[in-house]
């Protein structure tokens, strides 16, 4: 294609070096022009363009009730323009200044996209106008031809680029080339597309693609183990400007135009742009509990709110955690139109050295040395799936890859995870790319308790092969019930297929130290304990029961550790120290309690009121530690949601959010947010305080965009409480 060039046109280029022809096509932003009349040669004087077969109008049949935006399940997008999937027939219709006659008349439609457009990149596309359509290969056919304009059926490439290409439609002449105007007004979208069974990311399953692709809310699974809590999120793909939003981050990370028609590239630089470390991505991470320059990760409801402030401000987005940025990277990936689900992974290790071992250390004394403990075990951790084809590696490694924006260590240099194939992980085939061995160690983890004695050396007293990921869960399909996908990831622990994925993954280079050899653990006396479960601001217990198995009289010398941490596992202080002696009578069990004061906790209780409760006991016979570690979180008071009136979509009606504080004291600074997507914008209110049981109601109207079955969501946070949610499914009826 030729290209005119002014002078000003010279200033905007960018240097060219020496190795490429033209600079790298990494915008889809920037465009180039492109001539309405191309000349072959000289233009005879009496040369009049208008006695030409000319174009007068283009219909693109783009509202969400047309054919174009039904057939291809992009209704719902909150976007005046063509939407369609990849792989597909669409419609349009051309009106033209007089009848179109196929025997002397020609015109071709031009498809372009970015600054450099070339053919060979898939970056342009002219479409000649045939009599067949291929399945999944560009091409345009004629399908009803009346007085002055032509209807259309244009089929695009299973393999195309996905963005916002440009559309031109071209009239052969003699003298030249006749172009219509640049016309933002037929701009069109092409995204993934699950339906169509040549595409990268297609799912058989109509129900699964209703879920991962459709499905514009979502459920977080948080808490820990013992005590599994849910939040709904909003995921909010089809709200206005988020599509717009999805494709800038590409350009942000920088991905070749044409390679943007591969989800493995798409997953893998999204799942660097996602946080901010290297490359000023969208959210900046923070875990240390002050939040004083953003909001706090626990306050935000959705993902449009995070998506929107980015694209506007280009700024890392103030402040994430894991569910954050998994909330966040499911809406892109849905939004582009690959199937993409959140995932939870409880007692999730995070081992700083892979060798797929945590190590706690031990002070002589039994005590937990936080010095020298650098791994630890995050109480739930949260990333995505995307479901697609790996040609890249041997056949029957693709559906569900594992892609993590949160950034824990770096990949390549930059701080990304994934995709790594689930099938890999569960077999232990960590040699296939990408990052399979850090996911691998995430769910397979041993934890070691080692201690440090008088002397110096190290004595291993503990090995604990099944708390590292224990449960790994998703939101089921069609409802909000938790479904469980450990087997997905790894075989029944103590089986044979698992001691066989660990040789696999060990031969392939994950690093495990042998530690059999020198550990003897004290095996006639068994030690647990249960921590009651409190609601937030109340005391409870923790108990600890020894079973002495044998015949012999034993004493023991037990130590309880109450820290208050992180969900991460990371603790912030200890809050209880608690020893006490114990009899163990032979062939009897035996129980103690340690009674936890609210006021022994509540001054430094962070955003997620989780605990850590570490018990060591020697027996002063042998010498032998029994260690066990616990975390609990305390249960948090939930917002209530009401509605009045009737639910109609397009008329005004009203919520109302209650909370009642259950603390001793006044909650200061107090943030409320609700939404809902199709039904509200996010909405935010600040109170300046919630004196001790009083409670607090907010009313808001509203006007619902969209009928059917919708969710709203609300959160509060204060300094002194966060995580605090509520939520209520409606029932939008049609006007």
């Amino acid at each position: 294609m030729s290209e005119t060039t002014s002078t000003n046109e010279e200033k905007k280029k960018p240097p060219l070096n020496g190795r490429r022809a033209i600079p790298s096509n990494n915008s889809n932003e920037e465009e180039n022009e492109v001539p309405e009349i191309e000349a072959f040669g000289l233009i005879p004087r009496g040369f009049n363009p208008k006695d030409y077969l000319r174009v007068v109008d283009v219909h693109m049949f783009k509202e969400p009730h047309e054919i174009n935006k039904q057939q291809h399940h992009t209704d719902k997008y909150y976007n005046p323009k063509l939407i369609v999937r990849r792989g597909q027939i669409f419609q349009i219709q051309i009106d033209f200044n007089r009848p179109y006659r196929p025997e002397t008349d020609q015109f071709w439609l031009e498809y372009l996209i970015g600054r450099y457009p070339q053919q060979n990149k898939g970056t342009y596309i002219p479409i000649l106008v045939g009599n067949v359509l291929k399945p999944g290969e560009w091409g345009a056919k004629i399908t009803h031809k009346e007085n002055n304009f032509v209807r259309l059926s244009i089929m695009s490439s299973a393999t195309c680029i996905i963005g916002k290409f440009r559309l031109y439609v071209a009239v052969w002449t003699p003298f030249g080339i006749l172009r219509t105007q640049r016309n933002s007004a037929t701009d069109t979208y092409i995204l993934f597309n699950p339906w169509c069974q040549q595409d990268a990311v297609y799912m058989d399953d109509e129900k699964e693609r209703e879920e991962y692709v459709l499905n514009d809310v979502g459920i977080v699974f948080h808490g820990n183990i013992n005590d599994i809590k849910l939040r709904s999120w909003s995921y909010g793909q089809f709200e206005e400007d988020i599509l717009d939003a999805c494709l800038f981050l590409m350009d942000k990370a920088e991905l070749e135009l044409s390679g943007r028609g591969n989800p493995i590239k798409i997953c893998r630089v999204a799942s660097a742009v996602i946080n901010s470390r290297d490359d000023n991505g969208v959210i900046a991470g923070s875990w240390d509990n002050t939040y004083t320059y953003g909001v706090a990760p626990s306050a935000w409801t959705g993902s449009v709110d995070i998506l929107l402030e980015y694209y506007s401000s280009k700024q890392p987005v103030q402040y994430g955690q894991c569910w954050v940025f998994a909330g966040v990277f499911n809406t892109f990936l849905r939004c582009l139109g690959i199937p993409a689900r959140l995932i939870t992974n409880y007692s999730s290790a995070h081992d700083n050295n892979a060798n797929l071992q945590l190590d706690f250390f031990l002070d002589d004394e039994g005590k937990l040395d936080t010095k020298l403990t650098k791994d630890s075990v995050w109480n739930y951790h949260c990333w995505n799936e995307a479901w697609m084809t790996r040609p890249d590696l041997p056949v029957g490694f693709g559906g569900w890859q594992v892609v993590d924006g949160t950034p824990q260590e770096t990949s390549d240099g930059m701080y990304r995870c994934g995709p790594a194939s689930v099938q890999a992980i569960k077999h232990g085939h960590v040699c296939f790319q990408f990052d399979a061995p850090f996911v691998y160690a995430e769910v397979n983890s041993d934890i070691v308790f080692s201690r440090r004695q008088k002397n110096g050396i190290q004595v291993i007293e503990k090995i604990d092969t099944t708390h590292v990921g224990q449960l790994i869960v998703t939101k089921e399909v069609g409802g909000d019930g938790m479904m469980e996908i450990t087997e997905e990831y790894k075989f029944q622990e103590g089986s044979e297929e698992e001691r066989l994925a660990l040789e696999t993954a060990v031969m392939y280079g994950v690093k495990k130290q042998s530690t059999q050899d020198v550990y003897q653990p004290q095996t006639d006396v068994d030690m647990d304990f249960q921590v009651q479960k409190a609601v937030l601001g109340s005391d409870f217990k923790v108990t600890i029961t020894f079973r002495n198995r044998s015949r012999n009289y034993y004493t023991a010398t037990a130590y309880l550790s109450g820290n208050i941490v992180f969900y991460t596992g990371v603790a912030k202080n200890e809050f209880k120290k608690h020893s006490f002696s114990a009899k163990l009578e032979p062939s009897s069990s035996s129980a103690f309690d340690v009674v936890i004061k609210a006021s022994e906790y509540l001054s430094d209780l962070l955003d997620q009121a989780s605990f850590h409760f570490f018990v060591t006991a020697q027996i002063n016979e042998t010498g032998k530690i029994l260690a066990m570690q616990k975390a609990t979180v305390l249960e948090i008071p939930a917002l209530r949601i009401k509605t009045q009136g009737e639910l109609v979509a397009g008329k005004v009606m009203s919520v109302t959010v209650e909370f009642t504080n259950p603390l001793k004291q006044t909650l200061e600074n107090v943030t409320l947010r609700l939404e809902g997507p199709g039904v509200l914008r996010t909405m935010k209110k600040e109170f300046r305080q919630i004196p001790a049981n009083s409670t607090l109601i907010w009313e808001v109207k509203t006007i619902p965009r969209q009928p059917g079955s919708r969710k709203l969501i609300a959160s509060l946070d204060s300094n002194a409480l966060r995580h605090v949610y509520g939520e209520l499914n409606i029932q939008v009826q049609k006007p």
